[in-house]
């Protein structure tokens, strides 16, 4: 379960939480394939790791269309 950030202050940043699943999914995925030997050093998880991003600021939702 996902607790720091909170999920509430990532969707206001995001704006809903389906976007929100989207994009950490997508951005968990990227860094497991290329970061996956940080992300097993530091003993931390990738989608809490593309929460922190978000909350930073370090990526943002890009519309399609």
């Amino acid at each position: 379960m996902l607790i720091d950030p909170p999920i509430d202050k990532l969707v206001e940043k995001v704006g809903n939480k389906y976007a929100l699943v989207g994009l950490l999914s997508k951005r968990s995925r990227t860094l497991m394939e290329k970061r996956a030997d940080y992300l097993e050093q530091e003993n931390v998880n990738p989608v809490s790791f593309a929460a922190h991003e978000v909350i930073d600021g370090k990526i943002e939702l890009v519309e399609e269309g």
